[in-house]
């Protein structure tokens, strides 16, 4: 999944495609990339950073999604938390609905998602975008997001949603402290027992810097490195911003990986 952010503001690319042709440029280099879904935003939602109102969300995004589905045939997704929005971005062409609040922050994003029949991608959040890194506990941080994922699973099927059309994401960042994503990122396998194909935002998060000791903004060869990771546990869908890179880094991987046995090792 390519990430296109159409915000002024947002942690890691924000202002970079915030006008009609730079956007529309950004697709098309996703999608000749090799991404299989372009996840467009038009709301930064980093720690700390303020919600925008419907009306300039739609002005985000809407005029990209309506251009980019004319010029490409991979699926779009519409990064919302927004009812309104995610009506419009189906009927503009998305597929999609990408919601980090689990589709718990408008008590209209279930009926819109069940009338269009879009593909669902339920995110855990602690918190909001406000709050969410002021103070992250958990008692268990894989158990308590395992137990999230599955009430949420379960009630976006109660309410008509196909079991097929939901994916589910344990939320990297978001209200979670660098311990917390690093022990997510290592027992992301745990998720796959939902039945669900599940999703992993990681790209350029501060956690990644953490390991590395980098102060700095180059965190490209870090999110290559952890998608390898997430994919050797069999995680279905990896967001990033870096697609060719990180599509590179995992065709090597799986052109090298070889499983040996004892029974391979030479003698002496």
């Amino acid at each position: 999944m390519g990430i296109l952010n159409t915000t002024p503001d947002s942690f890691s690319d924000g202002g970079s495609f915030n006008s009609l042709d730079r956007a529309v440029e950004q697709a098309m280099h996703l999608s000749n990339a090799g991404a299989a879904i372009i996840d467009i935003g038009g709301e930064s939602t980093r720690p700390y950073s303020e919600p925008v109102s419907i009306d300039e969300e739609l002005n985000r995004v809407i005029p990209v999604i309506e251009q980019v589905v004319t010029l490409t045939d991979v699926p779009v997704s519409i990064d919302t938390s927004k009812a309104v929005v995610a009506a419009a971005a189906m009927e503009a062409g998305a597929e999609i609905i990408n919601d980090v609040t689990g589709l718990e922050g408008d008590p209209d994003m279930i009926r819109i998602a069940t009338e269009t029949g879009a593909g669902i991608c339920a995110m855990h959040m602690q918190g909001n975008p406000q709050n969410m890194q002021d103070n992250p506990s958990y008692d268990n941080v894989v158990s308590d997001i395992h137990g999230y994922l599955r009430d949420r699973r379960d009630r976006l099927l109660e309410a008509g949603i196909r079991h097929e059309n939901i994916c589910l994401d344990p939320g990297i960042g978001f209200g979670k402290t660098h311990d917390h994503n690093l022990t997510l990122m290592q027992n992301c396998f745990q998720f796959l027992q939902l039945g669900c194909p599940i999703l992993v935002g990681h790209s350029r998060k501060g956690f990644i810097a953490h390991v590395m000791q980098d102060k700095e903004n180059d965190r490209m060869p870090g999110t290559a490195g952890a998608a390898i990771a997430l994919a050797e546990q069999g995680v279905h869908l990896i967001r990033v911003h870096d697609v060719l890179a990180v599509k590179h880094a995992l065709e090597v991987y799986r052109a090298t990986r070889q499983t040996h046995g004892p029974e391979d090792r030479l003698p002496g």
